[in-house]
This record gives C-alpha cells, structure tokens and sequence, in this order.
C-alpha cells in the first residue's frame, strides 16, 4: 500500500518530500553552508510516518554531521567530510587548506506520482582550492509508503566520475591509520536519543558488526518528545557487489552506538577505494524508515522482498 505523496521544491534551498496532507518525511538541503564543515547537500530532518526525527544536525561534537549524506573523508589529500582532518601519528588536525565541498549544480528530475517521489541532481567535487575534481548524478526516491507497516523506503543512487588527469583515492581515517574509523561515503547520523541503541546484522549483533561485511545492517533507537522506537534499515543494492567477490571493491559497515549513533556502508574501511581518470563509481543503497522495534526475523522478510 502506498499513500499518494507530496513535493514542494523550495527553489535555491530544498526539496521537501510528505504524506499528503500529513507528515513531511524528509528534506533534502542543497544551499551550501559553512565552508568548514565541508559544503553538501544531506537530507534533515528524516521522519517517521508517525513524525519521529531520526536524524541529527550539527550536533555539538561534530557540527559537520548533517543527517544523512554522502561523504568523501580522505580523498586524494582532501577533507570532503569537514571539519578536523586526520593525519596519522598527530591525530585529528585543524587544517582548512584540505577542506573541500559537493556543489549542487541542478537537478535533471523532480516528479511525484502514485507510484513516489524522486529527484535526480547533478553534483560537483572540488578540493579547497576549486578545481573539479568529479561530478556527480545523484538520484533520490521516496516510496513504498505503507501506514499498517508503519514504514516507509528511501533509495539513493550515486555515481561518481573522475575528472582528474589522474587518480582519485578514497579514503578514511582507518586507511590512514585509525583503527575502526572506516567512515566514508553514505553517512548516517542519528539524534542523541539514539544513543546506545540496537544494531542488528544478518547474523550478528551489536558493536562487533564494525568493519563487517553484511548486505543489511538495522539500527533501533528509542524517540525523544514521544513514547516508542524507531527502526533504520540500511541495505546495499545487489548491484553493488559489497563483496568484492565480482572483482569490485569491498564494502564493510561502520557503525557506532555510543558516543553517538552512526551508520554507513564505508567505501573504504579496510583500503582505499581508487578510481582511474573518466572512470564512475556507482552504488544504490535502500533506508528503511520505520516505526517501532523491528527484530532480525522482520528485517530480513522486509529485505528479501526489496524489488530494486
């Protein structure tokens, strides 16, 4: 069952996607911000269909995390993560000079109908100094909306393609050193309530699912401002071969729960992720956005039935 949604595109600000007549359950950001926190589009608040946000913003330990959005932490020498950069041996460095950002540079698509809402964007990467680096098609899809299942689905494709003369490699501060410290690429933060909440894999649970690979990972916290849970799913495209068993390259989960709630599928947990000149890297995740406690048994059905 899908109810019919709404979307009202707020020209040179966001796009904002809603149940008709009901609850708003996102809002995609594309003005650019502070130029510290390494300027992206990134979706806040993300909603439940009963209202609950389940993201954060500019939290007050890393004002660079805006809700959802896609990351690039080490690329090339370059911060298009924000704020600090992590250089092994020295630790987390103020160094604006490395410090770059994701430009919005149009969209291709923006329509709702009965099936949901999509938009497709055109995106810039560029370094401090403002070269471009890649370009970026970007493409959201809100769908599957489903009150007596209290859920509803977020697609984000990517892909990225290189525009330099030479490589680019992505990176994070594990690929230079940090133990653990895998994030990068879709970036998932959740708001303080979620705070030491339940991670679920495919057959594992908790912390330890860190730098794992699994084709799903589910994150259940409990509200604030209104009794109940919520339940994110986040899950790879078949087609991404997070594996690396086809020949591409592998994919790990970061995740934390404490000091804070964070989620992505990292590009580059474990190695770095090297992309030759004019060549694209592609992925399609799935967000499962749901009300309530959902348990590995729920999660996995819902999974399994994902029609990509």
């Amino acid at each position: 069952m899908t109810d019919q949604l709404e979307l009202v595109h707020h020209h040179g600000d966001h796009l904002a996607v809603s149940v008709a007549g009901g609850t708003e359950l996102l809002r995609y950001v594309y003005r650019p911000e502070a130029a510290w926190e390494a300027p992206k589009p990134y979706v806040h608040p993300l909603r439940t269909l009963a209202g609950q946000v389940v993201t954060d913003y500019r939290p007050h330990d890393h004002r660079w995390h805006k809700g959802l959005q896609m990351t690039a932490s080490h690329l090339s020498g370059q911060n298009l993560w924000g704020g600090n950069t992590y250089v092994h041996g020295e630790g987390y460095l103020a160094l604006p000079e490395r410090v770059g950002s994701m430009a919005h540079a149009g969209f291709d698509e923006v329509s709702v109908d009965d099936v949901g809402a999509r938009f497709t964007e055109r995106l810039t990467w560029h370094p401090y100094g403002g070269g471009l680096w890649a370009e970026e098609t970007r493409r959201i899809e809100v769908h599957d909306v489903d009150p007596a299942d209290g859920s509803w689905a977020l697609t984000w494709s990517t892909a990225v393609t290189n525009r330099r003369a030479e490589p680019l490699r992505f990176g994070s501060p594990a690929t230079h050193g940090r133990p653990d410290a895998g994030y990068t690429g879709l970036f998932w933060r959740g708001p303080r309530a979620f705070r030491d909440g339940r991670i679920l894999g495919p057959d594992a649970e908790g912390p330890e699912l860190m730098g794992r690979q699994a084709p799903w990972l589910a994150y259940c916290g409990e509200t604030d401002g209104a009794d109940g849970h919520a339940t994110l799913v986040f899950a790879h495209s078949p087609g991404n071969d997070h594996t690396g068993e086809g020949g591409g390259h592998p994919a790990h989960w970061f995740v934390r729960d404490s000091p804070f709630a964070a989620v992505a599928p990292s590009l580059a947990f474990h190695e770095e992720l090297v992309l030759e000149p004019g060549a694209t890297l592609a992925r399609r995740y799935r967000v499962l956005v749901a009300d309530g406690v959902w348990d590995r048994e729920r999660v996995a059905s819902r999974v399994g039935a994902f029609l990509w």
